[in-house]
């Protein structure tokens, strides 16, 4: 799951291909986390457009908040804001993801997330997931998620859970859950989760990064606090990576629902998903091959 480099330990290789995840603490500085900060809330106060993003909010606050941060609970597909963008081409972060990805990287899928406060509705309680399942791309191994906290993130404020191993496993059959009004959007979570599986909490500091395979399961809990619980991420890939056909898989599903989304958003007749992967992806360090 890695490659030979000179950046990792033979420790932190061997956790990696154990565990399917590599936390590297104080990575991104407390500066570029405040700058990404300001943005956010720029985005939020609606002074800045951002073409091709969606931004996802509780629309039963706005009456309450109107635009404001305590509103807006992602922003995806942030690869046209400048500002934002800076942290997918942040050296520090590159030059760990070139361990899985190789010199060639595309930036694939950005999100910053603010977890909103949420008590017994569990609105923002995301469900334990593999990110393939979004993914028309492999292999595998040679995409990564690099995940930065934007302040601390613990069990209170609904830090990511994973399951340490599970990237040695297959793809599995992806779903909304079975809660009753509970489940966001493209929140897709496992259809068969094994409850047993041991699961680790990360707990992070403001500039944490953990970096984890598109296999490992993982989640996060809801924020108990009434503070705001931030990230930023990015699905980066080694632009040798190649398209594939989710026809007749269990991805095939997601494949109708995020199709149908955008037609309805763009006002457009046709659109395929490698189209909206093509919009999304952006070239970072080497070439562009495949992707």
């Amino acid at each position: 799951y890695t490659l030979d480099n000179n950046v990792l330990t033979t420790e932190q290789r061997q956790f990696y291909e154990d565990n399917g995840y590599l936390l590297i603490r104080k990575l991104v500085s407390d500066e570029d986390i405040e700058r990404f900060r300001k943005e956010f809330m720029r985005i939020c106060k609606k002074e800045v457009k951002l073409p091709g993003a969606m931004i996802m909010k509780d629309e039963s606050l706005r009456s309450q908040y109107g635009q404001s941060e305590k509103v807006v609970n992602k922003v995806q597909d942030f690869q046209e804001d400048e500002e934002l963008f800076r942290y997918c081409t942040l050296p520090e972060v590159l030059k760990y993801v070139e361990c899985f990805t190789g010199p060639n990287i595309m930036a694939m899928h950005t999100m910053l997330i603010n977890k909103l406060p949420d008590s017994d509705k569990q609105t923002f309680l995301h469900p334990m997931h593999q990110d393939l399942h979004y993914f028309p791309f492999w292999p595998a191994a040679r995409i990564v998620c690099s995940w930065t906290a934007m302040e601390r993130a613990d069990q209170d404020n609904g830090c990511l859970v994973v399951q340490p191993g599970t990237h040695k496993e297959p793809l599995k059959p992806h779903g909304y859950p079975k809660w009753e009004g509970k489940t966001n959007k493209l929140f897709h979570g496992l259809l068969d989760e094994d409850e047993k599986s041991p699961r680790v909490h990360l707990v992070m500091e403001k500039g944490d990064t953990v970096f984890f395979h598109p296999l490992l399961i993982h989640g996060s809990g809801i924020n108990k606090t009434p503070g705001f619980r931030k990230s930023i991420s990015c699905h980066f890939a080694s632009s040798e990576c190649y398209y594939i056909d989710v026809k007749n898989t269990t991805q095939e599903h997601l494949e109708e629902e995020l199709v149908e989304m955008v037609r309805k958003k763009y006002n457009m007749t046709s659109v395929e998903l490698r189209d909206i992967w093509n919009f999304r992806a952006r070239l970072v360090q080497g070439e562009r091959i495949n992707l």
